[in-house]
């Protein structure tokens, strides 16, 4: 098996369910995971993307056996094949430029001839001879059909009528990804092509190339002996809520994204697997090894799988919740406490100076917080309150709890007078906190609305008693008084 990225991009969510099946299958087969990298494409390829796929895989636990390999490469290896399909007469040379082509088209429509547009083959037969100003195009025959035994989808076929004399090489002596793919294929011995749908349409190119090879002159190409074809499978589309395409440009698609965000790898891969597959019964928290024992190609459905990042956020939320105290704290130490040298979440820096940050009191409240975050990523927000000088302050819940609630202040200057003299313990605060709602004629959470976001800037957040144990009396006192200044208040007995 293997899998073969372009890297001209961030890692796609497609492309990783891809790779994922593809070491699903080798694992439970005992067979080899190619990771091969197409990086012919000069102009979009960059390195740092290369460096992306690799690091994802690594991330989500299915490093290849061997690789990465990389097309740019292989140079000698091509020409070795185009020099035979050429000798046998399967490639012939074409001075075309696409808008020749293009008007060739208009001028058959204009006379009621075969409107579809495409190449004609005005090179087919006049002998031209390779060199820089001519691509290499692929002879197809003019009858018959190439049929496509996808263990998805079943048979499928491509009427050679149908079907262009495709260019295989470009003018610069570079192959196209029909024929680079091929050669590869061959040389690697790959079994099984596991890939998306939309490289369907390429797959008779290849098949009409690995049959043209096959037949190839012996001599110095090597090619005379024939190759036995992998078993393709051709994987559904993934969809958004619009059950369209994903989009690079509208949907977020890029594992590294979701890694950044604080998706749990095994999470990130238990989700992957069920777009467009699921084992028996109807468990969607599925482990490792079930996955490995039950996956098969021919129960991968062709629909278009949907994309729910609604549902892998929930998904992600179990996992985390089933991590020990300590793995939790392992697991989140990059969005609080980075280590240098190691790796850092994209756009996710701790928002407090690291001098701020106390790993004692973050111990302290990893248990309340682990239970209320569905991302590794949300932590920061939950327990920032503790390590910056001054609450990050939601003006949208300030609104709605302190200054659009006409009780708000009586409360704020009753847990000032209140929380002065108190046994300073989570179970007091909250003994104290009840008394003042009661006589407040409210509910406990109503009348700790202000007090919460006072003190921690949010109208949501780990247990608020909890937390002021936490942030200690004076700090919290300190805050309390600000917010009534803030509102242009005094604080009660401030005078004296």
């Amino acid at each position: 098996m293997r899998f073969a990225p372009s890297p001209t991009g961030y890692f796609h969510v497609g492309s990783a369910r891809t790779a994922l099946f593809n070491w699903l299958f080798a694992r439970q087969t005992g067979g080899v995971f190619i990771l091969r990298i197409e990086d012919t494409d000069t102009e979009r390829g960059r390195e740092e993307w290369v460096d992306g796929i690799v690091s994802a895989m690594d991330w989500l636990g299915m490093a290849p056996d061997e690789g990465p390999y990389r097309q740019s490469a292989r140079h000698d290896r091509y020409s070795v094949a185009i020099d035979a399909l050429w000798d046998a007469e399967f490639l012939y040379a074409c001075d075309c430029t696409r808008e020749a082509v293009d008007a060739r088209t208009a001028a058959r429509k204009a006379a009621g001839g075969d409107p579809t547009p495409g190449y004609d083959g005005h090179c087919r037969d006049r002998g031209l001879g390779r060199g820089p100003t001519t691509a290499l195009r692929f002879r197809t025959p003019e009858e018959g059909e190439t049929v496509v035994h996808d263990l998805v989808r079943g048979d499928v076929t491509f009427p050679h009528a149908a079907m262009e004399d495709f260019v295989a090489v470009k003018s610069t002596g570079q192959p196209l990804f029909a024929l680079a793919n091929v050669v590869d294929d061959r040389d690697m011995q790959i079994t099984h092509v596991i890939r998306g749908e939309d490289l369907l349409p390429t797959t008779p190119k290849g098949l009409l190339l690995w049959k043209a090879l096959d037949e190839a002159a012996e001599g110095e190409a090597g090619w005379g002996e024939v190759t036995a074809l992998p078993a393709f499978a051709h994987l559904p589309m993934l969809v958004n809520e619009q059950r369209k395409k994903l989009s690079k440009r509208r949907d977020p698609v890029a594992v590294e994204l979701y890694r950044s965000q604080g998706y749990l790898a095994a999470a990130f891969r238990n989700y992957l697997a069920l777009l467009g597959w699921s084992p028996p019964g109807d468990a969607e928290k599925v482990d490792l090894d079930t996955l490995v024992s039950e996956f098969r190609l021919e129960d991968v459905h062709h629909a278009p799988a949907f994309f729910d990042v609604k549902k892998l956020t929930h998904l992600n939320g179990e996992y985390i919740r089933e991590l020990t105290v300590e793995e939790f704290t392992t697991a989140v130490r990059p969005w609080v406490a980075p280590v240098a040298g190691e790796w850092v979440p994209e756009g996710h820096a701790p928002p407090w100076p690291p001098e701020r940050f106390d790993d004692r009191m973050f111990a302290e409240m990893v248990p309340l917080v682990q239970e209320r975050v569905a991302v590794l990523g949300e932590t920061p927000a939950m327990v920032d309150f503790l390590f910056l000088a001054d609450p990050p302050l939601d003006e949208a819940a300030w609104q709605k709890a302190v200054a659009g609630d006409d009780g708000a202040v009586g409360l704020l200057r009753g847990a000032l007078d209140r929380y002065r003299t108190v046994d300073w313990s989570a179970a007091a605060l909250h003994a104290a906190t009840l008394e003042l709602a009661e006589a407040a004629g409210r509910k406990l959470g109503k009348a700790q609305a202000p007090i919460r976001v006072a003190v921690t800037g949010r109208s949501v957040g780990p247990p608020l008693f909890e937390s002021l144990e936490l942030l200690g009396r004076d700090e919290t006192l300190r805050r309390l008084a600000a917010a009534l200044e803030r509102l242009g208040l005094a604080p009660a007995g401030s005078a004296g």
